[in-house]
């Protein structure tokens, strides 16, 4: 409606919607991105007569697993990304890419010598950002050893979880998350690391894949067979896997350790299993002979992992890789 002599009435153009980043505990994976590598947020609408202000766009939030780490990519050639957010709590929220803020309307500019200005400001644009995103398990409990040590056998009879159980190397290809429930409301998570190979630590047999998933567990539980049916010395395996360990993150290493000697159900000879005892009692760590087929030895072995985890937990108390592209939402420009 013209209102004689109404004087300017153009109204703001609305802001560009956000683009956040949350973590979920109903996302387990990052697949979605890959087949999806690119997002925008919804543009800002435009101003209307009536010194109306146009809406502002919809924000855009993108769940991630818990545990994921969020990095964008840097100006400096050097330094390709940098570390934005490490989503390691359920609800945490990061914004990655901002907004354009709205334009001005001609409304703004009217004076006493000029009561109808054509003039209005332009909004400003919005973020556009290229993100890395690498998800890292969230477990208390990390099963290290070769490939068929017998590491999903194990979390299988512990847990709920199925995993692919199959007698050839790297059944397992991602990692598998079991919860362990004890006596007394107990309980803790454990995750199935995929079989470690010598050499690992410089990503031999997707050795930093299968590494970074241990960084985030508090306490590593090495699992060797000592069947001889790998024709490998159980020894000298207990020292390749610490060793890998040690050179991929010395942090690492230095997490509180136990050793089971799996498939004593096949074992006629136990020599190699009393040298396996005495070295790590040498280490000082705890010890334990199992089947995790037969499910022998299992109860004695989860509450000394109880004992190990509750005196971590205990500790810390007195003292979580792929590329997307965002966009924030466009605002109106007036």
């Amino acid at each position: 409606m013209k209102v004689p002599r109404g004087g300017p009435s153009g109204g703001d153009g609305g802001h560009g919607g956000s683009v956040y980043v949350v973590a979920s505990p109903h996302t387990s994976t990052l697949i979605n991105f890959r087949f999806h590598p690119e997002f925008d947020a919804e543009r800002g609408h435009h101003g209307q007569g009536s010194n109306k202000t146009g809406k502002s766009g919809e924000h855009m939030v993108l769940s991630v697993p818990i545990g994921t780490l969020v990095y964008e990519r840097t100006d400096d050639p050097t330094e390709p990304y940098r570390l934005l957010a490490d989503l390691s709590e359920e609800g945490q929220r990061v914004l990655v890419a901002r907004g354009g803020r709205g334009g001005l309307g001609n409304a703004h500019f009217a004076t006493s010598t000029n009561r109808a200005p054509r003039k209005v400001q332009p909004g400003e644009d919005g973020e556009d950002k290229v993100l890395r995103l690498e998800l890292k398990l969230l477990a208390d409990v990390g099963l290290v050893g070769f490939p068929n040590a017998g590491k999903s056998t194990l979390i299988s009879r512990i847990s709920a979880a199925r995993p692919k159980i199959a007698d050839y190397p790297f059944t397992t290809l991602t990692p598998n998350l079991g919860v362990v429930g004890l006596s007394d409301d107990r309980s803790f998570v454990v995750a199935d690391i995929p079989g470690l190979i010598e050499g690992a630590h410089r990503g031999l047999g997707l050795g930093h894949q299968f590494l970074r998933h241990l960084e985030r567990t508090k306490v590593l539980l090495h699992l060797v067979d000592v069947s001889g049916e790998s024709g490998r010395n159980p020894v000298a395996d207990l020292e390749t896997l610490r060793d890998e360990l040690r050179q991929y993150q010395p942090a690492l290493a230095a997490k509180p350790q136990l050793v089971a000697a799996n498939k004593m159900d096949a074992v006629s000879d136990d020599t190699d299993v009393r040298a396996l005892a005495a070295r790590a009692e040498a280490l000082g760590l705890p010890f334990f002979r199992i089947s995790a087929a037969s499910g022998a030895g299992l109860p004695e072995l989860l509450e000394g992992v109880w004992r190990v985890l509750a005196a971590e937990r205990h500790a810390d108390a007195a003292a979580r890789t792929l590329v997307i592209t965002t966009s924030a939402g466009a605002p109106d420009h007036a």
